[in-house]
């Protein structure tokens, strides 16, 4: 018998997390973070509902950070066994990982300083009984900054000491993340992989983004009977998509019976635009936004997002249809990732080899594409008021430098703010998609919303592009569940807000499928 506990991306879209309990071995599918407003994330986020140390071996699905985010929290705090995952996969957690210890960091370091200022205001305004100058805040501010986008941590730290404050602390460090890599193994696609006593994991490709992997697994029967096979989609990717290939269809004779698939539900009750329409909506938003002596501002995600805008800019660049306005990608974990993608042309799809590869052309550079390192360029080009693209990270607007570019465009008309994947709940990208695709007048106030603490109009115009998505719709899910040579028994449906899992189940269940949406901390066994 095999339990199966769900744990996380149950009745939600984010933290990866579910274990099969073979009775000999306790196999972690995903390990991921929980991300929204941030303090219920950071309790989520800390509070493992496994014994860490219980766990043998972790099956990871892909690299995106709602997946494996975890992963240092789980090495650091009595896991000792391998962590089993494709070879783009792997390559891509150097850096992944390494970003997310950095984010951790900065969050503390940031909601110490503000908490640490306030502290300060507080007491000057106490002592002077009136209220802080703003030339009071001006000292106050420079002596808890080295600069304007740099804190003086040291200081910061030394005054909490003084003053017997509370300090926040990372969820990791970058050196937890470090360590963290050293558990993990690669595997080439179709290869079987044993990850437990009669237990064996082989990835299928899922198409989502670089080494995302349907992880099949089969348990041996221990009396010789039929083994039990798991499908655990992860994510799903799209067909049609430019860059990689599509999500698997033909599965091998012996791994078509599965007893129980685990399948995501982001779009579960959603259809996107089609894949062809996709280069013409970015090429009708450029030129809109570039005729009003506007940027388009992008928030995309580093890993993938980011690798498929820059294709579809550089084909357009190429035709000729659109103004060569400079391309701006502000993600130094963009280009690093980028460069994982130029090391694995073998999961590129044939139209990828034929238009680009075999001409010699590499798809990602370009002319007038710039990959923005330093920080003082980032903050140069917030302020360049001349018609650009930005492509930078976080996704979903909660950190990284796309806070910066939206501080300084999001208040004017003439610029566009262009959504192009999964808004989460309780996001700040969420708000301004939410905020800014409502019908109203030019005499109407503009909504405000809250960027690094401060209140800002969104006055901008957002725009949404929901076909670039890296998630199947319902219909591309239908596909790879009923279009597939697969004969599937029992379906759980996980990784979607309550609704689109409830929509894609009873979908299932319509068409003659055993479909259930788990809660978090239910199981399911199987015998």
């Amino acid at each position: 018998m095999v339990d199966v506990g769900f744990f996380g991306a149950a009745g939600e879209v984010t933290g990866s997390m579910h274990v099969l309990d073979t009775g000999v071995d306790k196999i972690l599918l995903d390990c991921g973070m929980f991300q929204g407003r941030r303090k219920e994330s950071r309790e989520k986020n800390e509070i493992f509902k496994i014994n860490r140390s219980e766990i043998t071996t972790m099956v990871l699905s892909h690299a995106h950070i709602d997946h494996s985010g975890r992963i240092p929290l789980l090495t650091k705090n009595g896991f000792s066994g391998r962590i089993v995952t494709t070879r783009p996969t792997k390559d891509a957690l150097n850096y992944m990982l390494l970003d997310s210890g950095h984010i951790q960091e900065s969050d503390a370091q940031y909601l110490n300083y503000k908490a640490l200022r306030t502290f300060l205001y507080q007491a000057e305004q106490s002592r002077t009984k009136q209220q802080v100058s703003n030339k009071e805040k001006a000292r106050i501010k420079k002596l808890l900054k080295k600069s304007s986008h740099e804190l003086n941590v040291d200081v910061i730290a030394a005054l909490h000491k003084e003053y017997s404050l509370e300090m926040v602390t990372p969820l990791y460090t970058q050196e937890d993340a470090l360590e963290s890599l050293s558990f993990i193994d690669g595997y080439p696609f179709g290869s079987e992989v044993t990850i437990g006593k009669g237990v064996t994991v082989k990835f299928y490709v899922a198409g989502h983004i670089l080494g995302s992997a349907f992880s099949l697994i089969t348990v041996k029967s221990q009396n010789g009977g039929k083994p039990l096979k798991i499908l655990f989609t992860g994510d799903v990717g799209r067909f049609e998509k430019p860059i990689l290939k599509d999500p698997t269809l033909e599965f091998d004779e012996e791994d078509r019976d599965i007893d129980l698939m685990i399948i995501e539900s982001t779009y579960g009750d959603r259809e996107h635009t089609p894949v062809a329409d996709l280069s013409d909506r970015l090429k009708d938003t450029l030129i809109r936004t570039i005729e009003r002596g506007g940027s388009l501002l992008i928030p995309s995600f580093a890993f993938g997002r980011t690798q498929e805008l820059i294709y579809i800019l550089h084909q357009l660049y190429e035709s000729g249809t659109v103004p060569k306005v400079p391309v701006y990608v502000d993600s130094p974990l963009a280009s690093n990732i980028t460069k994982v993608f130029g090391e694995h042309p073998e999961t590129y799809d044939e139209d990828t080899h034929k238009v680009f590869l075999e001409k010699g052309i590499n798809p990602f550079y370009f002319k007038d594409i710039k990959f923005v390192d330093s920080v003082e360029e980032s903050m140069r080009i917030t302020q360049d008021d001349t018609p650009h693209i930005v492509i930078s990270a976080s996704g979903m607007c909660e950190a990284g430098r796309i806070l910066h570019h939206l501080r300084y465009k999001i208040h004017n008309p003439k610029h566009t703010i262009l959504t192009v994947g999964y808004m989460a709940q309780h996001t700040l990208g969420r708000r301004i998609e939410d905020l800014g695709l409502q019908e109203r007048s030019t005499a109407d106030k503009a909504p405000e919303v809250k960027i690094l603490g401060k209140a800002y109009p969104l006055r901008a115009h957002v725009e949404k592009i929901g076909g670039f998505s890296a998630h199947a719709d319902r219909h591309e899910l239908m596909k790879v569940v009923a279009g597939s040579n697969l004969r599937v028994k029992d379906i759980a449906v996980v990784h979607g807000e309550a609704e689109q899992s409830a929509a894609f189940a009873q979908r299932l269940n319509e068409k003659g499928y055993n479909a259930f949406v788990p809660k978090s901390g239910d199981h399911f066994k199987l015998p």
